[in-house]
């Protein structure tokens, strides 16, 4: 009788939250495992590829196997996974952050759950997280919404919903937005959220020189104004909350 395959692990890689940034953040044992791996399923094989390099990969980076997620969005999951089905350990990799967060890993794991493949998180930066700590907001309780509409009145109605919630709840909200939307996001929540209402901003996160975190009330807002974050990665927060 033949001996039966055993599946590789499926390693859940987070990526720099920035380009340019190093790997200060990541864990000796996080960059040990991406230079052992020759497989990856990736959302962007060119920032990808640039990562890998940087993690100083002993092999040619032309010799190891990158697979799209995008490429494969009409076929099923499972073909994503058939170099763990065949045995070899795979990283899965997120364009910036953690993995499957925000990000269309998420399926994938899900397939692999369905196969029996071994599921391995690494530890690394996620914006999410980063923004939660540094917003002085409720902690104990927090839910991430997404992306909010990107009609400008439905915004206005969604914004109100999202601060009775927090109030209801004593919740702490979370989202974020195309980067080029922001002066949107920012002049609807100034109008639609009331005045007591604390709303936070966490932008080129773990940009040392370039970071911004600040969480003011709304009527602060109105009064200083807000910072000018066109097309700069932001995670917004907001609490109406006791």
């Amino acid at each position: 009788m033949g001996s039966i395959q055993k599946m590789g692990k499926l390693y859940l890689i987070p990526t720099p939250l920035g380009e340019g940034e190093g790997l200060e953040e990541f864990p000796p044992q996080t960059v040990e495992i991406i230079r052992s791996l020759h497989h990856f399923i990736v959302e962007k094989e060119k920032t990808a590829r640039r990562f890998v390099r940087k993690a100083g990969h002993p092999l040619p980076i032309r010799s190891l196997s990158f697979y799209e997620m995008e490429k494969y969005r009409q076929m099923d999951a499972y073909a994503l996974l058939e170099s763990c089905r065949m045995g070899h350990d795979t990283g899965l990799m997120s364009e910036a952050g953690a993995p499957c967060v925000a990000d269309p890993g998420g399926r994938v794991v899900e397939k692999a759950h369905d196969m029996g493949i071994e599921i391995v998180p690494l530890v690394g930066p996620s914006s999410l997280l980063l923004a939660m700590m540094a917003s002085g907001m409720n902690g104990q309780r927090f839910a991430f919404v997404g992306y909010l509409t990107s009609k400008r009145e439905a915004l206005a109605a969604e914004m109100k919903k999202l601060e009775q919630r927090s109030a209801k709840n004593n919740e702490t909200i979370l989202f974020i937005e195309t980067p080029y939307r922001n002066r949107q996001i920012l002049q609807v929540a100034k109008t639609a959220l009331r005045g007591d209402t604390r709303f936070g901003l966490a932008a080129n996160l773990l940009h040392e020189e370039k970071q911004c975190i600040r969480t003011r009330p709304i009527r602060d807002w109105r009064k200083k104004g807000f910072p000018d974050l066109y097309k700069i990665p932001t995670v917004y927060s907001l609490f109406a909350g006791r």
